[in-house]
């Protein structure tokens, strides 16, 4: 069974059921270790004192916020779990919203939100509800101590649950608004047609990553003792004539959709 990040209540209304939470999704890279350059000994990491000027165990570590230049206030773990909100036992159910109305902008992870066993009715009663309503439910739950904004929808075989950004956690100040610059009728029309030539079925499963590939197809190589495979980077120009550029993806590969391009072999050896 997978892990429990995080068990609770959610409530419909006066109907409250126990559910859990699942990750849903797991970043995948390849991870590198810190070694000494000498001898290649892993290198450790050391908790130091900079006060004492010696190292200390983690025992003697404490949590503190920083309020001023060398002053902190200290609070521990029972101090945080005691003023924890209802939140952190029961998902709270804020407002409904129609569904696609919330901007990916917003989506930071997700979740599978799954039913205890004997809470399958009210939970299967409820997804039912969101679905052919067409409604997705926006809440508040704390984990991680932390009370967070959610969205939750109906999912392929269960509910999902995304963690929401707040409005303020948004960087809007890095957003720029590119000038309208101006194009004629054909050019849009053109680009249309590109987009419809390269539309298709999201197919996720066709995505991969590249650099991880890569990566480990390096390591494997440097451990076999073979020439490494180095990869040749396109080379990109600007496009001075935009018409000419897009009848010539219209008429080239590109207007494909890329699931069904085969990649150019553009690997080396070293």
């Amino acid at each position: 069974m997978p892990a429990t990040v995080w068990k609770g209540y959610l409530s419909f209304g006066l109907v409250t059921f126990p559910v859990r939470l699942f990750t849903a999704a797991r970043a995948k890279a390849v991870h590198f270790h810190m070694l000494h350059k000498k001898d290649l000994s892993r290198v450790k990491e050391v908790w130091y004192c900079a006060e004492e000027d010696r190292p200390i165990d983690r025992s003697e570590i404490v949590k503190g916020y920083q309020t001023s230049k060398q002053e902190y206030v200290v609070v521990d773990d029972k101090e945080i779990a005691a003023i924890a909100p209802p939140t952190a036992s029961a998902i709270e159910i804020q407002q409904f919203v129609k569904s696609e109305s919330v901007d990916a902008i917003y989506f930071e992870n997700s979740y599978y939100l799954a039913p205890e066993e004997k809470a399958s009715k009210p939970y299967s009663l409820f997804m039912a509800a969101l679905t052919e309503s067409r409604y997705q439910a926006v809440a508040k739950m704390a984990m991680h101590n932390r009370e967070h904004a959610v969205l939750i929808r109906p999912g392929a075989g269960g509910l999902l649950l995304h963690t929401l950004y707040y409005a303020d956690e948004l960087n809007t100040g890095n957003r720029s608004e590119p000038a309208q610059a101006k194009f004629t009728a054909k050019e849009l029309d053109l680009a249309k047609n590109l987009i419809r030539q390269m539309a298709g079925a999201f197919r996720p499963g066709n995505l991969h990553d590249a650099y991880r590939e890569n990566l480990e197809r390096l390591i494997e190589q440097k451990k076999k003792g073979q020439k490494i495979t180095t990869v040749s980077q396109p080379r990109k120009t600007p496009v001075i004539d935009l018409m000419e550029a897009l009848k010539r993806s219209l008429k080239s590969g590109s207007a494909q959709p890329s699931s069904t391009r085969k990649p150019a072999n553009r690997h080396r050896a070293a």
